[in-house]
């Protein structure tokens, strides 16, 4: 009988960004051609690895998927902000909230676990190149990747369903500009205690995992590195993970800066700053890091565009 007298919350009310209607329509202008940059740099990517068959290897196999990934992460929580922003409704439907947590928690651990899987394939170029091309094989790399989408849309499943679950009868305001875990479970008003265990342990295990596995890539990759005798020899293995380990750098800084700081049970709006640093800025500057320090991709995006003006001339 108590259930039956609680008002039943259909839609959420995204507080993030809110302000005045100067600085709403400034920031929706910043924000889309941020997101229009990230799409456009991922996707120069995916074309550039795909338009150039020497590109056609493991490395960057798992880069065009990351660029995807990448495209998808921000697609999933930018529009949304930008209609907000211009339309000052800052709504979203019970629904709507969820999908765009099923997918957010989804792209971000593929993101996690495909840099994971790249330090690993730099692991295997730098200390075992007589072997790079047997064990990292098509068919490896295609499974790999199969098998991730399938772990994180499993585990986003799992926190979806249990949030679904929950009960919203109090305040429906989000002080967010997208439905996080954090935010909704400070809004329900039923036992939150499953979903706090499943946060720590099966979340917690799936983003130590990958941290640890790159750390321990990093550290073998770093000790072969140092019995290389040739300066040469030491600049090129170093050019050849540094692409991968800048873009480790800023997601993993930026994602321990939202939640782990000590502010992570509120979020007031350092926080979400420190949020679009980590869902927008992040993907948007993967593209350069690549581009400007990867000189296979710098040669093929050359050729492209070269074979491009050239069709375009004739």
């Amino acid at each position: 009988m108590e259930m039956r007298n609680l008002t039943v919350i259909k839609e959420f009310i995204l507080l993030g960004l809110s302000g005045s209607a100067e600085q709403q329509y400034f920031l929706s202008v910043l924000f889309l051609c941020m997101y229009l940059m990230t799409i456009s740099g991922n996707m120069l990517i995916i074309l550039v690895v795909g338009f150039d068959t020497h590109l056609h290897l493991p490395m960057h196999f798992f880069l065009s998927n990351l660029a995807f990934v990448d495209i998808c992460f921000s697609s999933t929580t930018i529009p949304q902000m930008i209609v907000n922003l211009l339309t000052d409704t800052q709504t979203i439907s019970f629904v709507g909230c969820l999908s765009q947590l099923f997918f957010f928690i989804s792209f971000v651990n593929m993101d996690s676990l495909l840099l994971s899987v790249m330090a690993y394939d730099r692991y295997v170029a730098i200390c075992h190149p007589l072997r790079y091309i047997a064990i990292m094989n098509p068919h490896l790399c295609v499974w790999l990747v199969a098998g991730l989408w399938l772990v994180t849309y499993l585990h986003a499943l799992l926190h979806t369903v249990l949030m679904a679950h929950l009960s919203f009868c109090a305040s429906n305001i989000i002080h967010h500009f997208f439905c996080d875990l954090n935010p909704l479970l400070q809004l329900s008003c039923s036992d939150i205690s499953l979903n706090v265990t499943v946060i720590f342990t099966v979340g917690g295990l799936l983003a130590l995992t990958p941290l640890i596995c790159i750390l321990i890539s990093y550290g073998l990759i770093f000790s072969t590195i140092l019995k290389i005798t040739s300066t040469q020899g030491k600049e090129k293995a170093f050019s050849t993970c540094g692409c991968h380990l800048s873009v480790v750098v800023v997601f993993y800084g930026t994602a321990s800066a939202v939640y782990f700081s000590p502010s992570s049970s509120f979020i007031p709006k350092s926080d979400n700053l420190l949020a679009l640093m980590y869902t927008l800025v992040t993907p948007m500057l993967n593209p350069f890091i690549y581009s400007l320090r990867n000189s296979d991709m710098k040669r093929a995006l050359q050729k492209m565009l070269c074979k491009g003006a050239y069709f375009q001339q004739q």
